[in-house]
């Protein structure tokens, strides 16, 4: 492990400890694993999810136990510099994919696929030999299994010798799938994309840059599903901005006001939005406008 990466603090936020990783780094973290022989598995969280957890112990359990927990949403970047534990950027569990797929093609690395429909994977195993040529599949395999079958999934990976395992399934079962077989797999770096399947296959179109840039990457996101996925949002930035406040309130020394927020159900739902550097709000000052916390596609709900 690279020891400038190694002795990075974790910051907590919301009972969950985070790494203050850039992109670059969380990719050098994945590779180290891999030359090292080690194994890596990788957590991304969102307003979504965050909020999800405060009621779904297994979830909650299951992301902190990763060996690598990230910001995936310009929310959590934002709320880390309001709450005085500044992450340096967002990374996206759909970049980093991308990014490990490009890794993967330069190295040899060799990569596993298990999720999304049997002709989605279809697609996106076409689509990333077109992209990274000299990509190394070393097995795939839809996400449509019966429960009981995990056993047999996780052997086949192992003797596949996977590097890397992507799981594009969705919250919590890839959190769940990585916490109790993904040691059998011995696959050196597992990652949960959820939805980055159906966005490299082109199942799923991700927004414009600029709307990624400024944040607006789940306004899109809810602009193609109004009917889903306009509820789930608000009922989950309303969830997310009330446990910012109480966390707020909690570590200036007072009281949080008693309420439901913290207990809101809220969905877990795709991959965050794009987000600049936090900056920690000194206590007794105004804090930043809050962007909108909810989800875009790359992890699906």
């Amino acid at each position: 492990m690279n020891p400038n990466m190694a002795d990075l603090p974790r910051h907590e936020l919301f009972g969950l400890r985070l790494d203050p990783l850039t992109m670059g780094q969380a990719v050098a973290r994945c590779t180290d694993a891999i030359e090292h022989h080690e194994q890596l598995s990788i957590g991304v969280v969102n307003a979504a999810k965050i909020v999800s957890m405060r009621r779904d112990t297994q979830l909650r359990e299951s992301v902190a136990g990763c060996g690598m927990v990230l910001a995936d949403g310009q929310a959590v970047v934002w709320a880390s510099g309001v709450l005085g534990a500044p992450l340096p950027e967002r990374v996206a569990g759909v970049d980093l994919f991308m990014e490990l797929l490009a890794e993967s093609a330069r190295h040899g690395y060799r990569v596993y696929f298990l999720g999304a429909r049997a002709d989605v994977l279809a697609r996106m195993l076409e689509e990333a030999a077109r992209r990274f040529p000299g990509l190394i599949v070393a097995g795939a395999r839809d996400g449509y299994y019966h429960p009981g079958q995990e056993a047999e999934i996780a052997e086949e990976i192992r003797t596949s010798r996977a590097d890397i395992l992507f799981l594009g399934m969705s919250s919590p079962r890839k959190e769940l799938f990585m916490g109790e077989w993904g040691p059998a797999t011995k696959a050196h770096v597992l990652h949960g994309v959820g939805g980055s399947f159906d966005i490299l296959a082109g199942q799923t179109r991700r927004a414009p840059m600029w709307l990624q840039t400024h944040g607006l990457e789940w306004l899109y996101r809810a602009w193609q599903e109004p009917i889903r996925l306009g509820r789930r949002y608000l009922k989950t930035n309303l969830a997310f901005l009330a446990l910012v406040a109480r966390e707020r309130i909690r570590r200036r020394g007072a009281p949080a006001p008693d309420g439901p927020a913290a207990s809101a159900p809220a969905p877990a739902d795709p991959a965050g939005t794009v987000a600049p550097t936090g900056t920690a709000t000194p206590a007794g000052t105004a804090a930043p406008a809050a962007p909108a916390a909810a989800a875009a596609p790359g992890e699906r709900a």
